[in-house]
C-alpha cells in the first residue's frame, strides 16, 4: 500500500513537472517570435527611409527642362544688365564729352610776380590797386552776341571771373554787390569779401568776345561799399 502511494505521487510529480516545462516552452518560443517580429519591422522601417526615392521618368524630364528654362532665363537676364550698363557707359562717355573741361573755362593761375600794386585808389576807401597783365578770359560756354545778364549763365561766369582775381574761393566767397560798370561797354564790377570780412575787394571785369570775363582792376577795400 506503502509502494503504490509513493508510485503514484512520483507518477504526478513528474507529469506536473512536464506540464510545467511545456508551458514554459511554450512561452520562450512566443516571446522570441515575438523579439523577431519586432526586429524584423524596425530593419524593415530603417531599409524604407533609407532608400532613395526614384523619380519617375516623367518627372526627372519635367526637372531637367525646368532648370533649362531657368538657366535660359538667367543668362537672358546676365545679356540685358551687360547691355544696360554699356548704354549707361556710353552715356556717361558722351555727358563728359559735352561738358566743357575745366581747361577751357578756368585758366592757368595768374603769374603774381607781374602784378601792379599800388596803395590808395578811386576812393579814401580803396587801401591798395591791383593790376596784372597776365590776367585772362575765364572762359564761357555763351555764344552770339553777348549782353551782360545778371542772372544765371552770365552770373555765374561773372563769378568766376571776380574768384580768379581776387583768389577767394567761391565757397568762401560772398557777394556784396555785382552790376554794370557803366563807363565802359560789356564791362561790371563786382564788390566782394570772405565770409569772415577780413578780405574785402571791388573787381572790374570785361567781356571778351567768345572767351569770356576777364578781370582787369581789383581794388583792396577798408569797408564794404557800393
Amino acid at each position: 500500500m506503502s509502494n503504490d502511494f509513493n508510485s503514484n505521487s512520483r507518477s504526478g510529480y513528474r507529469a506536473k513537472r512536464k506540464k510545467t516545462n511545456i508551458v514554459l516552452n511554450g512561452l520562450i518560443i512566443v516571446v522570441l517570435l515575438l523579439i523577431i517580429f519586432v526586429a524584423y519591422n524596425i530593419f524593415a522601417s530603417g531599409d524604407d527611409k533609407a532608400a532613395p526615392k526614384k523619380e519617375s521618368p516623367k518627372t526627372a524630364q519635367k526637372d531637367t527642362e525646368h532648370k533649362e528654362v531657368k538657366d535660359k532665363k538667367k543668362d537672358e537676364n546676365a545679356k540685358k544688365d551687360e547691355e544696360t550698363k554699356k548704354d549707361d557707359s556710353s552715356s556717361d562717355d558722351t555727358a563728359a564729352e559735352d561738358q566743357p573741361s575745366e581747361e577751357t573755362t578756368t585758366p592757368e593761375k595768374p603769374d603774381d610776380s607781374q602784378a601792379v600794386v599800388s596803395d590808395g585808389g578811386t576812393s579814401s576807401n580803396v587801401l591798395k590797386t591791383i593790376e596784372n597783365p597776365s590776367w585772362k578770359p575765364v572762359g564761357t560756354s555763351q555764344t552770339g552776341n553777348h549782353t551782360p545778364v545778371y542772372s544765371g549763365t552770365d552770373w555765374d561766369e561773372m563769378l568766376n571771373a571776380i574768384s580768379y582775381a581776387t583768389g577767394l574761393d567761391p565757397s568762401n566767397m560772398t557777394v556784396f554787390w555785382l552790376g554794370s560798370d557803366k563807363s565802359t561797354t560789356n564791362a561790371s564790377i563786382g564788390t566782394v569779401h570772405s565770409k569772415d570780412k577780413t578780405q574785402k575787394y571791388k573787381v572790374y571785369i570785361k567781356w571778351v568776345d567768345g572767351q569770356g570775363w576777364m578781370p582787369t582792376k581789383v581794388e583792396e577795400l577798408a569797408e564794404l561799399q557800393r
